[in-house]
């Protein structure tokens, strides 16, 4: 690579570089020089344009020669892509290439790097040894030698061929999968775990790596059991035995080829890599023994006479078709004889299991496995032909026999029937046929050796691998301690010996028949998600499945998913069954444990095309009373200042419809500010389960950004249809300003058809001094930080001049209170909090939110049995018990009692409906709705009362009681006037003294001929007062139309003076007004 193509790593000498290309002339870094004409010789050195005057040429100053020296920028390279992080280390962020802000790279990180860097050689493998050789090996298993001659002699010539074809279509459809899989990106180490977690999600992937260790923990005990008892068929044709020749034999000599595997998986991947090379020649001359000898024909009659007859058309024809026979109990057919031989070609995942220990793995795994799965099909479809052709299905083994009937023309057909008696040899009976038919025996034995001792290495090398990726992603507990490796290859050491652990428990039973079926559909488990991934990946259209591997179809990898379905349920119907209890079982467990990951699976990317593809198809759906839903936009500020707004929101939406809590910043910050703000509040919900979006705007008013709130908050139909805030208790002592914003936030919402819900309690909702604030963002010191460096660039080039930075949160101008707690300051989002100076400085270059957790706080926290989550004081002292069930009152259960609903006005029937949401909820189920309304006329009470009732039964809403008011217009006590006269005497002036203010300034005084317009609405503010406190007082929540302020007739403090009259001293206080459309209804 050209060295001046590659991009400075070290930031800093570029900075020195700029600022040395700015000298004392102003000149940059490209040197302009005019010259004229008689230069033209130096054509490679100038780039010239001429006009009618003078000819120019460009000079780059030859100084610079480097990519790095000549911008900031650099170009693509592939280390920027290998990891999954968003922003690579050495790729320029966009603040270093807009702000020119230029970070410095700490010496901890170089240390860690090179800690990271172990000491040793490290082995990497290629497609050969590493794939290839490692699934011929696997594929070539004991069932070559020991089953392939039984399919032949049931299913035929025919139909063994089908069967072969069946199986190998079963791995191919998953071999092409597991292609398109591995080739959509770097694999790392973990095999078919990393690719299922990685394509499908932790949920899935997790369950197949727990099941996936676990089936070949025990494959290692079946195959190293399966080699014994060769061993002793072996010996029994010497006629010696170890021990007793039966179960003591296979748990001593299984001991001890266990250990010598273990040692040598210890040793490393190298020495397996040799020990398996051999092996490998060990089979393939074994086969060669067994083609050789077949075309050699039989050399004595005792051969002859155990049914190898050596090639012939007549032995071709007998044996073309299926004969199905009783065996071990089992009545066989094409499927039973399918299902005991499919397990022979499962070890198409040999080779990505050690995928960490590829060079390459994205070409070695496609490539080794497609064509070990081209030359096994060839080979067993080739040796059941031969077999087929030269041995007989059902042999005496009686010399004496053959040699009566030796030469006749059919000499053959008295040794092979066996219909009244039984025979020990032929296709059928001996499992030993290839052995038979070789042309020397004991080459067959050593390739059955070879082969059951390849696959039990493979599987001791490659269930700890998966189990160590499975423990470095923490998707269950305790198993973070086999998550270490050791030296340079990282080699699971500690899941070797729990595998050697695993195998020994299961070699000392020596008798793992009745299991071998559930390890078959473990595999089979595995290659069917390996083709649903394919096919989620494939619909989900996501950017991002992009497989270097082309030759891959969805719908066939969906059908390759139903064809391993099926095969599971053909081999055992039971073990199919109990498989997917295990599957879903382990799925539901890590699903339940939501572990913190983001692998970009496919199951996010279908997640997102289902939102999208909803969110579309909502917006042709016509609206309609019947399922009209609150959609709320509360102003909470940050969710953490109000839990009682966000709790009660969160009743009325509850995760069935949309709620978006806001915060409204004042001033101008940067997007770091944004997203640290917004992590955080989403932080606060998930951890408080509290489903909702957080939405923030900066505004210097509260109005504006109430407004914007208002326009920009949701998203097609999912858009809110209502606003909740907070009853802004200070209303008498704020600034006018503010009150009138507060005053005008209520008529942008009507002037957008929003309903407008006020919450009241008299605790007071902001408690952002009282708790401690466990997640901070100093907004001050990031902005302060992006301040001086715009200023030190700045002053570099003389172009702007210093300025202050105004760092202040409209967290009063959000819902507050006065009868708040006394210790509720006012509290800036970017506040000074006690911490560490290292780890503020570290927070300020990450820009994240910084987690404080005092010992105290990890006390109560520990001592906190209750459902409802923690909150402390400052410093992190438990707060006291009256607080505490004021910030959760809205969690708990309320006590029984009655809702009443004040609905005098008919605003559409959201005053009704929204008690009757929360009657719905656990918190309000032991109450019951009472309804108040406003008689038509002071003689029709009991008609009043008769047709509210009936309209209530007609919406199927259930209610206590129903009360009429007929004296509403009665003039109100004389000690509720004082109350209402002492409210608004702040805001009286006279008519003449407020003859020359402005129209704004009116807004924010009441006058004397207002109160005289107004004065009946206000005598039916205080009637309603006085039977408050005569009907609801000791009710448990209570609900109230909201007066409509009309434009230009009410002014903001005389209508806070009927919301406060109204209001105060009572219990938990909703005042509610809908758009006036009907969201309930009588029809069904």
């Amino acid at each position: 690579m050209n060295s001046n193509l590659t991009p400075a790593k070290n930031p800093d000498f570029r900075e020195q570089q700029e600022l040395q290309d700015i000298d004392e002339n102003g000149s940059t870094r490209f040197q302009v020089d005019i010259v004229d004409a008689e230069n033209d010789d130096k054509e490679n050195d100038y780039m010239t344009s001429s006009t009618p005057n003078q000819q120019y040429s460009y000079v780059y100053d030859s100084r610079y020669k480097s990519w790095g020296q000549l911008t900031r920028e650099v170009p693509p390279r592939v280390e920027h892509y290998r990891d999954l992080s968003i922003q690579h280390q050495y790729r320029p962020t966009l603040d270093e290439l807009h702000e020119r802000n230029i970070p410095e790279k700490s010496d901890g990180e170089d240390k860690v790097e090179a800690q990271q860097q172990k000491k040793g050689k490290v082995i990497k493998f290629g497609w050969l040894e590493g794939v290839f050789m490692r699934c011929l090996l696997n594929i070539w298993g004991v069932m070559l030698f020991l089953r392939l001659s039984w399919v032949v002699g049931q299913a035929g010539i025919g139909e063994g061929t089908a069967i072969i074809c069946l199986a190998n279509i079963v791995t191919l459809v998953t071999t092409i999968s597991m292609s398109a899989v591995c080739t959509n990106g770097q694999i790392k180490g973990g095999g078919i775990y990393y690719m299922i977690s990685r394509s499908l999600g932790p949920e899935f992937g997790g369950a197949i790596g727990l099941m996936f260790t676990l089936a070949n923990s025990v494959a290692v005990s079946m195959y190293i059991v399966g080699f014994c008892e060769s061993l002793q068929d072996l010996l029994r044709t010497f006629g010696t035995t170890l021990i007793d020749g039966a179960s003591n034999d296979i748990r001593v000599v299984g001991l001890v080829t266990l250990i010598g595997i273990l040692v040598l998986a210890i040793v490393g991947m190298d020495w397996v890599t040799r020990t398996q090379m051999c092996l490998l020649f060990v089979l393939i001359a074994s086969q060669i023994d067994f083609m050789v000898g077949s075309f050699l024909g039989p050399q004595d009659d005792e051969e002859i006479a155990k049914g190898f007859v050596g090639y012939n058309s007549e032995t071709f024809r007998s044996n073309l078709g299926p004969d199905y026979r009783n065996y071990e109990g089992v009545d066989h057919d094409f499927f039973s004889v399918f299902a005991v031989f499919f397990p022979a070609v499962t070890g198409i995942v040999a080779g990505a299991n050690l995928s960490g220990d590829l060079k390459d793995p994205s070409s070695a795994i496609p490539v080794g496995t497609l064509l070990a799965i081209f030359v096994t099909f060839l080979s067993y479809i080739g040796y059941a032909f031969m077999m087929g052709g030269c041995v007989l299905r059902t042999a005496s083994g009686n010399v004496t026999e053959y040699l009566q009937v030796k030469g006749e023309p059919d000499e053959w057909a008295v040794f092979s029937n066996c219909t009244d008696r039984s025979c020990l040899y032929g296709l059928h009976n001996d499992s030993q046929a290839m052995e038979l038919a070789s042309s020397w025996g004991p080459l067959i034995y050593g390739g059955c050796f070879a082969a059951t001792l390849s696959s039990a290495i493979a599987s001791l090398v490659g269930a700890p691998r998966v189990l160590q990726a499975l423990a470095k992603d923490k998707l269950y507990p305790f198993i973070g301690f086999f998550s270490k490796g050791h030296g340079a290859n990282n080699d699971p050491v500690r899941g070797y010996v729990l595998v050697f652990v695993i195998s020994f428990g299961c070699i000392l039973i020596a008798q793992l028949n009745a299991i071998a079926p559930l390890l078959s559909n473990f595999f089979l488990a595995a290659y069917a998600l390996i083709n649903f991934s394919v096919f989620h990946a494939s619909i989900s259209k996501s950017p991002g499945w992009r497989p270097a591997f082309k030759y891959y179809n969805a719908w066939v990898s969906l059908a390759g998913t139903l064809l391993c379905i099926a095969v599971m349920f053909l081999m055992s119907w039971v073990m199919a069954l109990i498989t997917f209890v295990v599957v879903i079982t382990l799925y539901l467990y890590v699903s339940y444990r939501k572990p913190e990951v983001n692998w970009g699976s496919s199951t996010q990317a279908h997640s997102y095309s289902s939102a999208l593809k909803a969110m579309l198809e909502l917006n042709r759906v016509e609206e309609h009373v019947k399922n009209f839903r609150p959609q709320v936009l509360v102003l909470t500020g940050m969710p953490g200042s109000r839990p009682p707004l966000v709790d009660f929101a969160y009743l009325i939406t509850k995760g069935l419809s949309l709620l978006v809590c806001a915060d409204i910043l004042k001033g101008t910050h940067s997007q770091r500010v944004h997203d640290a703000l917004t992590r955080k509040a989403y932080h606060w919900l998930i951890r408080h389960k509290v489903k909702a979006f957080f939405n923030i705007v900066e505004d210097d008013s509260f109005e504006a950004g109430s407004q914007a709130l208002m326009q920009i908050s949701g998203l097609g139909k999912l858009r809110p249809n209502m606003i909740l805030m907070g009853y802004k208790g200070n209303w008498r002592t704020c600034d006018r300003e503010e009150l009138k914003q507060y005053f005008n936030v209520i008529h942008n919402a009507l002037d957008r058809y929003l309903a407008v819900g006020i919450l009241r309690v008299q605790e007071g909702l902001d408690y952002s001094g009282v708790i401690q604030d466990e997640e901070f963002v100093p907004i001050s010191k990031l902005d302060k930080k992006d301040a001086e460096e715009k200023m030190r660039r700045n002053e570099s080039t003389n172009q702007l001049e210093s300025q202050d930075v105004n760092i202040t949160v409209l967290s009063d101008a959000l819902s507050s209170d006065t009868d708040s707690p006394p210790v509720t300051p006012k509290m800036q989002h970017g506040g000074t909090v006690n911490c560490d100076p290292a780890a503020t400085e570290k927070l300020l270059q990450s820009s994240t939110t910084v987690t404080i957790t005092s010992k105290k706080m990890r006390k109560v926290s520990k001592n906190h049995k209750s459902s409802f989550p923690t909150y402390v004081g400052p410093g992190g002292e438990p707060l006291p018990k009256s607080i505490l069930n004021n910030i959760t009152q809205f969690q708990r259960k309320q006590p029984k009692g009655l809702i009443d609903v004040w609905w005098l006005y008919d605003d559409g029937g959201l005053a009704l409906l929204i008690p009757y949401i929360l009657s719905t909820r656990s918190q309000f189920s032991g109450c019951q709705l009472r309804i108040f309304s406003l008689a038509s006329k002071r003689d029709d009470l009991d008609k009043d009362q008769r047709n509210l009732a009936a309209l209530l039964s007609k919406f199927r809403i259930d209610y206590s009681d129903v009360v009429i008011i007929s004296d509403i217009h009665k003039k109100a006590m004389e000690s509720t006037r004082k109350e209402f006269e002492i409210f608004i005497q702040p805001f009286r002036v006279k008519d003449e003294e407020n003859f020359e203010t402005s129209k704004a300034i009116e807004q924010t005084y009441i006058t004397d001929s207002e109160l005289i317009a107004l004065r009946e609405k206000t005598n039916r503010h205080m009637r309603i007062r006085e039977l408050l406190l005569q009907y609801s007082k000791e009710s448990t929540f209570i609900v109230m139309a909201l007066p409509i302020p009309r434009k230009g007739v009410v002014s903001a403090p005389l209508y806070m003076a009927w919301l406060e009259l109204l209001t105060k001293g009572m219990p938990p206080y909703l005042i509610i007004r809908g758009n006036q459309t009907s969201v309930i209804t009588v029809y069904s």
